[in-house]
């Protein structure tokens, strides 16, 4: 069957829980991405194959607007195929390629990593993952975090960036209580949707975040609010009111407000890591999920418009001395209640927006 006139993975929406108006949307918002992040249209010559499952309204749903934008892509429904035939097809593609996998949960091959083994044969990936973690409205807020503004995030960005390159220390005020990184940042990175310059084209979906850290770890102290922790189960979790973090040289060594789930995540990384490291510094810039506009699935919404910080000692970005990759087990997010943010003495983040 020729691709362009193949049935869509649903063909009366809505679809699920996923209404028809967020399907154009979706189609919409990939139909950016694909062309201007990825410089690939419906006309391309480059090969697209697209990995989907059928678990979800969500996945049905990006799977449509995939269809729709890529009329001469191949599409793989990963549960209908044994696994050798989703191998054998990523054998077919040639540098350049695109591959888009589209999963509920998360794809799952033997001795296969997904994204890393893809990467490594230069294929451009866009990935979509946990999908049934954000069913409802949450499907909605997902569609809208796909939205790109190449204006905002390529502007924006690159300008946060500068300022963390160059600043001498950092605060962030999260409503009275204030948090002090009294050492300069590490280089920035950015995850913005321009790949120019960079080894690998791709990566997760929804975008949208610069993240440091300070050079100094032990230079940061102070009082931070948060209002979201990744739990256990790496999902969202939403205190009933925000927890304050005591950070002393680095650590947290105390709290307050705190809550049974968020004191055994405390508990895990004190008993395999000794202490709680605080350790990386992000600039969320994704306005599509603020406090209030949540997703559950913790991946997704660390792209929150403001800022996150992540406890524990693995960060595999910042090498740092002392901190060896094989004892360093926890990374877990958790996002301030974000007033203001300053780089040295000036703002740059108030009124929910970043100000550069």
């Amino acid at each position: 069957m020729n691709p362009a006139t193949a049935p869509t993975l649903f063909p009366s929406a809505p679809c699920g829980d996923v209404a028809a108006a967020d399907v154009d949307s979706a189609t919409a918002h990939l139909q950016a991405i694909l062309a201007t992040v990825f410089e690939h249209g419906p006309d391309s010559e480059r090969a697209a194959l697209v990995v989907t499952d059928q678990r979800t309204g969500l996945a049905r749903a990006l799977g449509e607007a995939y269809r729709r934008n890529l009329p001469r892509a191949r599409f793989i429904d990963f549960d209908s195929v044994a696994p050798d035939a989703v191998l054998a097809a990523f054998a077919t593609l040639a540098p350049d390629d695109l591959v888009v996998l589209v999963q509920s949960t998360n794809f799952r091959l033997d001795g296969f990593r997904l994204r890393v083994e893809l990467f490594k044969r230069q294929l451009k990936v866009i990935e979509h993952l946990h999908l049934d973690r954000m069913p409802g409205i949450q499907g909605s807020y997902y569609i809208a975090g796909l939205a790109y503004d190449a204006a905002y995030y390529r502007v924006v960005g690159p300008a946060l960036k500068q300022l963390i390159d160059t600043a001498a220390s950092a605060r962030v005020d999260s409503g009275g209580e204030i948090l002090t990184f009294a050492s300069p940042l590490e280089s920035a990175k950015l995850n913005i949707g321009d790949y120019s310059g960079m080894h690998n084209v791709g990566g997760q979906f929804p975008i949208g975040e610069v993240f440091t850290e300070a050079r100094d770890l032990e230079a940061v102290d102070g009082r931070v609010r948060i209002h979201v922790f990744g739990d256990t189960a790496y999902m969202v979790n939403c205190p009933p009111m925000p927890i304050t973090l005591i950070v002393e040289k680095g650590r947290v060594t105390g709290v307050e407000n705190s809550t049974a789930e968020f004191d055994e995540v405390l508990a895990r990384i004190r008993l395999d890591e000794g202490e709680v490291w605080l350790r990386e510094l992000g600039f969320g810039m994704n306005r599509a999920f603020t406090r209030e506009r949540r997703v559950d699935d913790i991946g997704t919404y660390e792209r929150m418009c403001g800022i996150h910080l992540s406890l524990g000692a693995k960060h595999g970005v910042y090498p740092k001395p002392g901190f060896k990759r094989k004892d360093a087990r926890y990374h877990v997010d958790v996002f301030a209640v974000t007033e203001a943010v300053y780089l040295d003495q000036r703002q740059v983040y108030r009124d929910g927006q970043w100000q550069v």
